[in-house]
């Protein structure tokens, strides 16, 4: 992407159009991400959607670290059928939990992804109607290594996503 955009203008001064003349911004997608409200939103979303798993896995984690504390406590009156029940269901417990705790995070990844690429394209969306609306003619996002503040477009692109529907 870099040589495309090293390219275009490489061609562009080539071709005697006066540098001066172009209009050219920059948009930091990062920082627009951190302030959107549709991202806080999605936060939202995200953590009221899974907090009922993240709760049950606590207690899954609550109930086998239970039962270890017992095996710890009382092993030593325990007769030897006892104390290999018990640690059966510590050994089940432990692998139910390893497993629910799998599912939450690729479910939730999964989701957070989901959200993200609906963000993103909310982002596209607002940086191409700000570039129609101010006649940039290129507006750069990833890859630059400095951008001068009369170029940087971002707070406007967070404005934009203010008056986007949800």
């Amino acid at each position: 992407m870099k040589t495309k955009i090293v390219l275009f203008l490489g061609l562009l001064l080539s071709a005697n159009t006066a540098f001066a003349e172009l209009k050219i911004g920059f948009v930091n997608i990062p920082a627009v991400l951190e302030k959107s409200p549709q991202a806080e939103k999605a936060k939202k979303r995200l953590e009221q959607e899974f907090s009922p798993r993240d709760k049950q896995l606590l207690a899954q984690q609550n109930e086998a670290k239970g039962l270890e504390e017992r095996m710890n406590r009382d092993a030593s009156v325990m007769g030897d059928s006892e104390r290999r029940n018990l640690e059966k269901d510590i050994l089940a417990k432990q692998r139910e939990l390893k497993r629910s705790q799998q599912e939450f995070s690729e479910d939730f990844n999964m989701r957070r992804n989901e959200e993200l690429g609906k963000l993103q394209r909310k982002i596209i969306e607002a940086i191409r109607t700000l570039a129609q609306e101010q006649k940039f003619d290129l507006l750069l996002t990833d890859g630059v290594i400095y951008a001068s503040e009369q170029i940087d477009v971002t707070s406007q692109i967070q404005e934009k996503l203010l008056s986007l529907p949800e």
